[in-house]
């Protein structure tokens, strides 16, 4: 793997893009297995939208060696910081339908582990997965405010939430956290 000198930016974009993506669905079949599989337009479905919302882009490019074909991957965030990663297979047949086979493979492989995305049975699973959405960041200020005003122990509210940090925060939690630490509050201030 070959990096950009700093993937600070790169690696925070990366964190939040993933936890917006749900998995790639396994929606096309392999005959020879009798399996289902996700594709590579399910892979690229996956992180579209993340991917677009902080930054980030990939590029894939075919490389070979005497006996090999593959793709180089390199995910990038606008900040122009990149990771990069080389993927080859063994050419077991030498014709251009094989190569292109293996060309298609490499990139679904390479990009689905580059961005840590599960493949998944179906779009229940994947929407599942996906469900999580965290709180933003004035919203984690004032959660902190809370905690602090309130005196509660930050490790014990996010063992209550079963989280571990306020950033992991669902938004779905967020108002009965408020409601919470509020009461808390409220109940200090009428026995001072």
């Amino acid at each position: 793997m070959k990096q950009s000198e700093t993937i600070i930016k790169l690696s925070q974009a990366l964190a939040k893009a993933q936890a917006e993506m749900g998995g790639a669905v396994k929606d096309s079949k392999n005959p020879f297995f009798k399996s289902n599989y996700a594709d590579l337009t399910s892979v690229i479905k996956a992180i579209k939208e993340p991917f677009a919302n902080h930054g980030l882009a990939y590029v894939q490019f075919p490389v070979n060696g005497e006996h090999t074909i593959g793709v180089v991957t390199r995910l990038m965030h606008e900040s122009g910081e990149w990771l990069e990663s080389e993927y080859q297979l063994p050419m077991v047949k030498n014709d251009p339908q094989a190569a292109g086979s293996a060309i298609t493979y490499a990139r679904r492989y390479s990009l689905q582990a580059m961005c840590g995305i599960p493949a998944v049975d179906d779009d229940g699973e994947s929407a599942m997965i996906r469900g999580k959405v965290y709180i933003n960041h004035n919203d984690i200020t004032e959660i902190v405010r809370l905690i602090e005003k309130s005196g509660a122990d930050k490790a014990k509210f996010c063992k209550a939430f079963n989280i571990g940090s306020i950033e992991g925060m669902d938004v779905n939690q967020l108002d009965k956290a408020k409601q919470m630490l509020n009461a808390k509050i409220a109940q200090m201030e009428s026995e001072a």
